[in-house]
């Protein structure tokens, strides 16, 4: 048997390197940012899955000032904290979070609507 048909016969793992834990391969993390329709026509942004080494008060502070809009930080048990804003400030919160460098336009996906 020859060397070549050593190798065609051993065990072979073609997404071995893909299951990989250094990978980046599929180990992307998404920033959320969707609409709640409150009442009528009361309506609220919300943005999770920012890193946790970021203040998240002082984005929110950044946000609230740049859109002249209220909102909050909320601890959720599932999600972790959560910037709420009132108002669809849907493409607002993501232009901003592009130009203050805080995330890449591929890691944001927008929901809703």
């Amino acid at each position: 048997m020859s060397e070549l048909d050593n190798q065609i016969l051993s065990a072979f793992d073609p997404f071995a390197d893909a299951n990989a834990e250094d990978s980046g391969a599929g180990t992307k993390e998404y920033v959320h940012v969707r609409i709640q329709q409150r009442n009528g026509r009361k309506s609220l942004t919300t943005v999770q899955g920012l890193k946790k080494e970021f203040s998240y008060s002082r984005i929110l502070k950044d946000l609230k000032k740049e859109f002249c809009c209220n909102g909050t930080v909320v601890q959720d048990p599932e999600l972790g904290q959560v910037i709420q804003l009132q108002g669809d400030q849907r493409k607002n919160v993501s232009t901003f979070l592009i130009q203050a460098g805080i995330v890449k336009k591929e890691q944001i996906k927008i929901h809703g609507f």
